[in-house]
């Protein structure tokens, strides 16, 4: 079914400069990293998309559910409330927010619905990698803090630029700022998104050089790009890993969806 196919952008095969020496800890040292040529969703994950698994599968709408295990974005009174806005009707997203990226998803939902698209078109969709995922942010600038380059502005990402207008901000649609290098949409800003690899803090130490897939096993997994919740710069750089627990959801976490390159 070729109509469900999402735009995708093209990362070229060959090495980058993964990490950042001056962020934290988890962050060091910056190693140059080889990946194969994959593809990337271009953007988000949109509601009007993931409206299509919905209603083709059993799966649950995005909403405020039971309370992760152990989350940094348990749901509270002030939560749902923000949380609200991005809350489905049944199977029917957020009036006027079609296409802004899908929120309130675990990693199990990112995974099952890539394993959907992957079963409906054929390709082998699945998460991106947290290496394809800091290459595809850099749009090809070799060691710039973020897909642009190294000053924050507002006209390039969705970010909090006033922590005290949160409850008045919110997603942005798709496309609704620049492309970096590689076509690659919200690179940094307007959702988190969620990579297939588990967290370990020191794994740049020890990574493979070549297409690292992450440790094998661990009790966090991690997020990637920062979100329009996030007043702090540090949260969207390209070197940013945000280790969360796995059945963590909240109103500033989406995904996007990779696989290899296709002919």
């Amino acid at each position: 079914m070729i109509d469900l196919l999402p735009e995708l952008a093209r990362i070229p095969a060959g090495p980058f400069l993964m990490g950042y020496d001056e962020g934290e800890t988890h962050q060091r040292p910056a190693h140059v990293i080889t990946l194969d040529e994959f593809l990337i969703g271009a953007c988000p994950v949109t509601n009007a998309e993931y409206a299509r698994f919905v209603l083709a599968t059993t799966r649950r709408s995005p909403g405020v559910w039971e309370l992760p295990a152990v989350s940094p974005f348990a749901p509270g009174d002030r939560f749902r409330t923000l949380a609200a806005p991005y809350c489905w009707n049944g199977p029917e997203p957020p009036a006027g927010k079609t296409d802004h990226p899908v929120v309130l998803v675990t990693y199990e939902d990112a995974t099952e619905y890539c394993r959907w698209l992957k079963h409906e078109t054929g390709w082998p969709f699945r998460l991106p990698t947290e290496a394809e995922s800091e290459k595809a942010a850099r749009g090809g600038l070799e060691g710039q803090r973020y897909p642009w380059g190294d000053g924050l502005d507002p006209s390039n990402a969705a970010f909090l630029s006033d922590p005290s207008l949160k409850a008045r901000t919110g997603t942005r649609a798709a496309k609704s700022f620049p492309p970096n290098g590689y076509g690659v949409f919200d690179a940094a800003g307007n959702v988190w998104t969620w990579v297939a690899d588990w967290y370990r803090a020191d794994y740049y130490t020890v990574s493979d050089p070549r297409n690292p897939r992450g440790p094998a096993s661990g009790s966090l997994r991690l997020l990637r790009g920062g979100a329009w919740t996030n007043a702090d710069e540090r949260y969207l750089r390209c070197a940013c890993r945000h280790a969360v627990p796995p059945d963590t959801y909240a109103y500033s976490i989406g995904f996007r969806v990779a696989c290899a390159a296709q002919p």
